[in-house]
């Protein structure tokens, strides 16, 4: 039985050298999240312009990409509002609405998905959102429908419109700037028709900001809401990564202890993985810090057992920034491998 145990240890860890990514890991302390859709570096256009989402998906150090925003619930002719910054140019209208129908970005997340073995998650909110949330309980359970049939499995005899055609993401994201009514119910259903669907497994993740509770997001991280994973913005506020002073780490402004409490005491799922969401560049607000930098506060971070990785905004600012993914990405592999090294040290213990 030992013998048989070391097998699949062994196997595992040869696994941590696979340079094959295969999407959002639960188990995994070295997931890499990157969000995409807004073109954030400077508006930039010619090389340093945002490329088409399935240029991001051949990185093999990312395993999951957001992309941003779902901006509006109502808008032209009651349907939804998309926004991917200038890959927007190459979506079309559907009649009568402001809802973008967008071939290439549906081709590009079966791409992603089948050939490159990525997560692809769209998120919900953004700077921009204005709406408030929903009027009541009601409306943002039949809002979650709608989504829920636009963005995932086709449904049978629906006539629903559905912006990536027969695509069908991973799951939603959500990224709230400020205070939203009746989300809980909102994320609530959303779950709900996800974990009813069975087959593939579908995730719903938050991106809050790292002052707790978060302002916009806490009715729904209160205990309400079931997430797999949260993508602290670990910047453009005082508890950044940028407060993180090695050997002080009680006394320094860093709170990813703080969020880790968060996840073994208020989270109602209790296996939830929390990841340090940084900047990728210096043009992306405050809060930047270079990738030597970074690995001491993710070497720090990783010894709590929420710890599961890295969220990165943007893409269009981080390809901006030769080297820091690959850097992040080495830091993350030498976690984990340091990870399975002592789990082989308890394993001969035993």
């Amino acid at each position: 039985m030992i013998f048989l145990m070391k097998i699949a240890f062994l196997g595992a860890l040869l696994g941590c050298f696979s340079f094959a990514s295969a999407g959002f890991d639960m188990n995994s302390k070295k997931n890499m999240v990157l969000y995409w859709g807004q073109n954030s570096y400077g508006q930039g256009s010619g090389d340093l312009a945002q490329q088409r989402l399935s240029y991001y998906c051949q990185n093999t150090n990312v395993d999951t990409i957001v992309m941003s925003f779902l901006v509006q619930f109502n808008g032209n002719g009651g349907q939804p509002v998309l926004n991917f910054a200038n890959q927007g140019d190459k979506c079309t209208l559907f009649d009568g609405t402001s809802l973008f129908s967008c071939p290439e970005i549906e081709a590009d997340i079966t791409a992603c998905q089948n050939t490159y073995g990525k997560t692809i998650l769209l998120s919900v909110g953004g700077a921009t959102y204005t709406e408030g949330g929903f009027s009541s309980s009601d409306a943002a359970v039949s809002m979650a429908n709608k989504v829920w049939a636009m963005f995932g499995p086709q449904q049978s005899g629906s006539s629903i419109l559905r912006p990536f055609g027969s695509a069908v993401i991973d799951g939603f994201d959500f990224d709230f700037e400020s205070q939203v009514s009746n989300m809980p119910a909102f994320g609530n259903q959303l779950r709900s028709n996800m974990d009813s669907t069975g087959g593939k497994k579908y995730f719903l993740t938050a991106a809050p900001q790292c002052p707790y509770p978060d302002a916009a997001d806490d009715p729904m991280l209160d205990g309400s809401v079931s997430f797999d994973a949260v993508f602290i913005q670990f910047y453009n506020n005082y508890c950044g990564v940028s407060s993180y002073v090695a050997g002080t780490a009680d006394q320094n402004n860093y709170n990813f202890n703080t969020w880790d409490s968060w996840a073994k005491n208020t989270s109602k799922n209790k296996a939830v993985k929390v990841l340090v969401g940084v900047p990728g560049n210096t043009g992306a607000g405050a809060g930047y810090i270079a990738p030597d930098n970074l690995s001491a506060v993710l070497t720090y971070s990783s010894q709590y057992s929420s710890f599961g990785g890295v969220m990165i905004w943007d893409a269009s600012q981080v390809y901006a920034n030769s080297g820091f993914i690959s850097s992040v990405g080495g830091s993350l592999s030498t976690l984990s491998k340091r990870q399975m090294r002592r789990g082989w040290r308890n394993e001969k213990a035993e």
